[in-house]
């Protein structure tokens, strides 16, 4: 099955930048800053990453970013998340950035801009991984309800820019709040892939449908509290992005007997499967699929059918989408 899950070609669609920095990469970054409040050394930094709950999660989420003060750092980032991803055979991922949080690091929109166009460059053509943006909302950082976000996205709009989300500490940041950020956002030809229902109730998923148009939901697992809600997301065919290990990670679920994402999928809700931050939570995409094999009792068939819907429900051109098919396909 190790091998089976490590040769199924896979696309990742729930995946930040920050979080996904390897400890090794962090590390370098840190002792750039031997001062500040990121570990130097590789044993205190994975302590550090061991969260209490989501709030605490948040919190050294931002820690980490802080780190990130030229576009050089982001485009270490970038090859370095399309390095580790090749490791697990991800040939396409859509990597969510919170470019305004690089933005008030003091690094200029022109050199953020540029730092992703030579990092997507160098990723396809070292790694062979190909990359799309998504420029989300970092919740209540823009302090403005995600409007500087939004006016960034659509006037630096990079190349391979497809979407635009909302993360966060979701409980402090109503999802209605930003409802004019996503207008602007989707006037200007994205989609709308906003976290919801990671900690909060299927109300907020339903604010996200209603009231900022979500085509995708982030995390979305407390669907299976609202037998309406999953009726709605099955019928329509919403995909709900789970990252099983992050959710134990921050206590969004207690334990992964606990966890929704076999209540989703008996529901009939298409889910894809994603690692949200992996350098952070230790975890990488083969072993998420594994898990869902090992915990959740997923068969060859069901595998390789999460690896369908992601490449599906992804915003990949017509032709790449086709060609991974055709491999998971022929596997």
């Amino acid at each position: 099955m190790s091998d089976f899950v490590h040769a199924l070609p896979k696309a990742e669609l729930h995946v930040h930048l920050v979080g996904a920095a390897s400890v090794d990469t962090v590390l370098a970054l840190a002792r750039n800053h031997p001062d500040g409040p990121v570990p130097t050394d590789e044993a205190a930094l994975r302590k550090f990453y061991e969260f209490t709950d989501f709030r605490h999660f948040i919190n050294v989420y931002g820690v980490v970013n802080d780190l990130v003060t030229t576009g050089e750092d982001v485009r270490t980032l970038v090859v370095g998340y399309a390095r580790d991803a090749a490791r697990t055979n991800i040939r396409y991922a859509e990597l969510t950035i919170s470019a305004t949080s690089h933005l008030r690091a003091g690094i200029a929109p022109d050199e953020l801009v540029e730092a992703l166009a030579a990092g997507r460059e160098e990723a396809l053509a070292v790694h062979g991984v190909a990359l799309q943006w998504i420029f989300d909302v970092p919740g209540i950082w823009d302090r403005d309800w995600g409007m500087t976000s939004a006016r960034f996205a659509s006037e630096y709009r990079p190349e391979g820019l497809v979407g635009f989300g909302l993360g966060g500490f979701e409980s402090d940041s109503p999802r209605a709040k930003f409802r004019e950020a996503f207008a602007m956002a989707r006037d200007a030809g994205l989609h709308m892939v906003p976290h919801a229902g990671e900690t909060t109730p299927p109300s907020e998923i339903w604010s996200a449908l209603r009231d900022l148009r979500a085509e995708r939901i982030g995390h979305g697992v407390s669907a299976v509290q609202d037998p309406e809600l999953l009726r709605h997301l099955a019928g329509e065919g919403v995909v709900v992005e789970v990252c099983p290990t992050s959710n134990l990670r921050t206590g969004a679920v207690k334990s992964l007997d606990e966890h929704h994402l076999p209540g989703l999928v008996e529901a009939g809700v298409p889910v894809t499967i994603s690692t949200d931050d992996p350098g952070m939570f230790h975890t990488d995409l083969d072993r998420e699929y594994l898990l869902c094999h090992e915990r959740f009792g997923f068969s060859r068939d069901e595998l390789a059918g999460l690896a369908r819907a992601a490449v599906r429900a992804s915003f990949a051109p017509v032709e790449l989408k086709d060609q991974l098919l055709k491999e998971i396909d022929a596997l």
